[in-house]
């Protein structure tokens, strides 16, 4: 028997039975009209009650609701609001448009209770009919009718859906002028309505007003705190909270590494675990995206441990392998980050997304494009944002401006992904790397939204490459306005001035960051020794404990670098000092300090890998370049914008940066 013909056997043989029922009921109101049979009569009404209502949880399409709705007509239950909450309720979870059919069935009963209106509200806020939804609340209050809690919650989650804080508001008040209502799952709707519509003032002083609280009421605050990046106030009631659970200590540890706190996240990632909670899916990938942004082998291999311990193989959990790949191409080791990609069973667009983002910003642009054509022409996976954006990293970093515009033509026309302001920063990169930097800002001047600071920035930065200042007081009037506080901005502009010599832009720049009362973020590199401890390097650096010994180092590679050619490139420091002077602060440079560290620390043959959190400047590109060379030594290299692979006296970015 096929499984249409047993479910229509099924559906028969349920008719049968209740109109069974009703024959019954029929059969006793004639022949008896003692208490006795009356009794009878409710208890079979009853159970024919029971019996329609456990059929329709059974209905997994709108014709079988039907053929219930029609027993209950032919039954006389057509006035019960028990059954027709219960019935739209059923249409609702099966996803039928309220308007005509659910909305009809409320019409014919003259006394609608709040538990059938409740069912009419929440199934319009459900269908995304926000202002529906709203209007048959004011339909219930005309007939005088009470709401009750759960007419709260749907109205309340579709003011947070709606991100409608004036209305939300207005039904927050009518909580505890109809009833006081003190539910704890109405406080926690409300909590989430204050969240989405981004006044997370208010969602704490409804936590904090709520007489009764659960977990869920705690965990929502806390991934409010976190998605705003007030991690202070997250941690602080998350101590307080009496019993965390798995949801709580994720919260915390996405938290902590998506406001880029990644030390952080580890921390509280080994006090779940010391406390006897196992972490989900969820827990280890935001583990794996923390020890992504430490970029250090030790980091990743215990991400990989800890995926396996937990019972996630990259392999069959592509959440974990979608992270796995992200983390091994962060850390510098995109090798590893590929074996993930070819291990993985099943593979998704946040997959491909990731490796190809992985190859680009490795330099490995060709190799980024050939996934990217693969993907879109031989798997059924559509491409996304962020797809596209890798695609146009590739392009990006590696001057291949023919083949970016194809691929952002394509976006739209092939795939119908509209390109956002990510996608059009990706593209003045583009040409701005180029030397196009006129082309670059007639693009802006045409964009489809309207640029963010991304945008501008990434002229800027351009306009510091090719040493064009006109371009470039463009580009600053318009981040100075979208950005005032990012100190980065004023310091590109005063570069720019001070490579053209205007060293009276220099100064104007610099009164306005003075003005201003910004600071410099100071340059930091970083590396980890074999014994996982991280070491730190800041601009002269005179008090780490071999400090005299990276200064001897430093002189004598600079000394056999010089019989390569080097020169230093006086045009990387901005400032109007003597040439000397020029090459004292080159000299201590940060990237530089690491690496003569690395060279008195580690191996000869082992791989040498540094960090930093500024961008590398032309100098220091040319230096870890011939020092591949005289040193013989691999040495990766991962600034704010990409990975610089230097072997044998040459960058994987083939200079193009």
């Amino acid at each position: 028997m096929t499984v249409a013909h047993s479910h229509r056997f099924s559906t028969a043989s349920n008719s049968i039975n209740i109109s069974l029922l009703s024959k019954q009921l029929l059969q006793l109101g004639r022949t008896n009209n003692n208490s006795e049979t009356l009794a009878e009569i409710s208890h079979q009404r009853e159970l024919l009650v029971s019996s329609l209502i456990s059929k329709l949880d059974d209905c997994i399409n709108l014709n079988q609701i039907k053929q219930i709705h029609g027993h209950v007509i032919r039954k006389g239950l057509d006035q019960s609001c028990y059954i027709l909450t219960k019935l739209i309720r059923t249409l609702t979870k099966l996803g039928v448009p309220m308007d005509p059919y659910p909305r009809r069935v409320i019409e014919p009963v003259q006394f609608r209770n709040p538990f059938l209106w409740t069912a009419v509200i929440r199934g319009y806020a459900i269908e995304g009919k926000f202002d529906e939804a709203v209007s048959m609340y004011g339909c219930m209050r005309k007939e005088e009718i009470t709401p009750v809690s759960f007419t709260f919650s749907a109205l309340l989650k579709a003011c947070g859906s709606m991100g409608d804080l004036k209305l939300g508001r207005q039904f927050h008040a009518q909580t505890f002028r109809l009833r006081g209502f003190c539910f704890v799952y109405v406080g926690n709707t409300m909590i989430d309505m204050y969240v989405k519509c981004g006044s997370i003032d208010c969602a704490r002083k409804v936590f904090d007003e709520m007489p009764e609280r659960d977990v869920i009421s705690w965990t929502e605050l806390i991934a409010a705190y976190g998605r705003v990046g007030n991690m202070e106030s997250a941690a602080e009631l998350f101590e307080s909270l009496p019993t965390k659970d798995m949801v709580a200590w994720t919260a915390m540890i996405t938290g902590f590494a998506q406001n880029a706190k990644p030390q952080e996240a580890l921390e509280y990632f080994d006090r779940m675990e010391k406390s006897g909670i196992r972490a989900d899916e969820v827990t280890v990938a935001g583990f794996i995206s923390a020890c992504a942004q430490l970029g250090a082998s030790k980091y990743a291999d215990r991400a990989v441990q800890i995926a396996q311990k937990s019972g996630y193989s990259p392999s069959d959990h592509v959440v974990i392998g979608s992270a796995l790949i992200d983390m091994y191409s962060k850390c510098g080791n995109v090798e590893e980050a590929v074996n993930v990609f070819a291990s993985m069973n099943k593979k998704n667009v946040f997959s491909y997304s990731s490796m190809i983002l992985g190859l680009a910003i490795h330099g490995r642009a060709q190799e980024a494009l050939d996934l990217f054509h693969y993907m879109v022409t031989q798997t059924a996976i559509k491409p996304n944002t962020v797809t596209f954006i890798g695609a146009l990293t590739a392009c990006s970093h590696s001057g291949l401006v023919d083949q970016g515009r194809l691929v952002f033509a394509s976006m739209y026309q092939t795939f119908g992904v509209k390109p956002t302001q990510d996608h059009y920063t990706c593209m003045v990169d583009l040409l701005g790397r180029a030397g196009r930097l006129q082309e670059a800002l007639e693009l802006i001047k045409t964009m489809s939204v309207e640029p963010h600071g991304g945008v501008w920035g990434a002229l800027l930065g351009a306009c510091r490459i090719h040493n064009n200042p006109d371009i470039a007081e463009i580009a600053a009037e318009h981040l100075f306005e979208l950005e005032p506080d990012i100190i980065g901005n004023y310091i590109l502009l005063s570069n720019i001035y001070a490579s053209a010599g205007d060293w009276g832009g220099v100064l104007r720049v610099r009164k306005l960051i003075k003005e201003k009362g910004l600071k410099k973020t100071p340059a930091v590199s970083w590396v980890v020794d074999k014994n996982g401890q991280m070491h730190k390097f800041f601009p002269g650096n005179l008090n780490h404990p071999m400090s005299n010994k990276i200064q001897e180092k430093l002189e004598e590679l600079v000394e056999r670098l010089t019989v390569l050619g080097y020169q230093p490139d006086l045009s990387s420091v901005p400032y109007d000092v003597s040439d000397n002077a020029k090459r004292s602060i080159l000299i201590q440079h940060t990237e530089k300090l690491a690496l003569a560290f690395c060279l008195l620390t580690t191996s000869r043959d082992s791989t040498i890998k540094i960090m930093k959190n500024l961008r590398m400047c032309q100098d220091c590109h040319t230096f870890m370049r011939l020092a591949s060379e005289v040193t013989r030594r691999v040495i990766i290299m991962r600034d704010n914008m990409r990975f610089h692979h230097f072997k044998s006296g040459a960058c994987s970015c083939g200079d193009f940066w």
